[in-house]
């Protein structure tokens, strides 16, 4: 693993996503996510490099796989990934794929790319955690955080995570869902509103506001699961 060097603010994001050519069909996907993934790992998280390992690190569990561009540019800007390592992704030999690879990427938790997994393996996690007894040096529990797109909660797997979370008390679980209204179904009365029938706590904020996205993280919860739902407009 390094440390950010050169590129290490979020205004060096573009030149680092930039590094990484070809996956077009995927840029609006992995720039959706930018502004979130610049958040959490700038101000949320607790996780970086040295404590990648530290079993009372926060976790993050990227499950809007498509086009991982913006997340491969926020490790490498965070010193998880080399700089250089960006250029050749997806070509053979790099751990860089189209697709996150837990095994092969520092940083990154879960293999992800098939919608509908990050959620259950987030709860799992959350879970797993709590029954361990894992807790931090000033005792709190270790936060997981779950980033999913609105499209992603077609998924039965998803809805299962949705209306279990809630009941078995994993307040440590944190979704972040970027509505950019691509949902084939959606949901009366909006994305929020799935969660909050199943006992979630939810925050809506613009996706593109830091202030706000942080502000939405860090507020002292109720004690339920959170859900942020994250409003993306393609293009802007």
């Amino acid at each position: 693993m390094t440390t950010p060097a050169t590129f290490s603010r979020y205004a060096d994001l573009p030149a680092l996503i930039g590094l990484m050519e070809g996956d077009e069909k995927h840029n609006a996907a992995a720039h959706s996510t930018l502004d979130v993934l610049w958040v959490l790992y700038d101000r949320v998280l607790d996780v970086s490099p040295t404590t990648a390992e530290d079993p009372a690190r926060d976790r993050f569990l990227l499950s809007k796989g498509h086009g991982p561009a913006a997340f491969y540019a926020v490790l490498a800007a965070k010193g998880f990934l080399d700089v250089p390592t960006l250029r050749g992704w997806t070509s053979f030999g790099s751990p860089l794929g189209h697709h996150p690879d837990r095994v092969l990427v520092p940083g990154a938790e879960i293999g992800s790319g098939s919608l509908g997994h990050g959620l259950p393996l987030g709860l799992g996690t959350a879970l797993g955690l709590r029954a361990q007894e894992v807790r931090r040096a000033d005792g709190t529990e270790p936060r997981v955080v779950v980033l999913v797109g609105d499209g992603e909660l077609d998924e039965g797997s998803n809805h299962e995570a949705i209306a279990a979370a809630a009941r078995l008390g994993a307040d440590n679980l944190t979704v972040v869902v970027i509505d950019n209204a691509s949902a084939t179904h959606g949901w009366p009365g909006g994305v929020g509103r799935r969660f909050e029938v199943e006992g979630w706590e939810t925050r809506e904020v613009a996706g593109r506001d830091h202030d706000a996205l942080h502000d939405a993280f860090a507020r002292p919860g109720s004690g339920r699961p959170l859900a942020v739902v994250a409003r993306v407009r393609n293009g802007n």
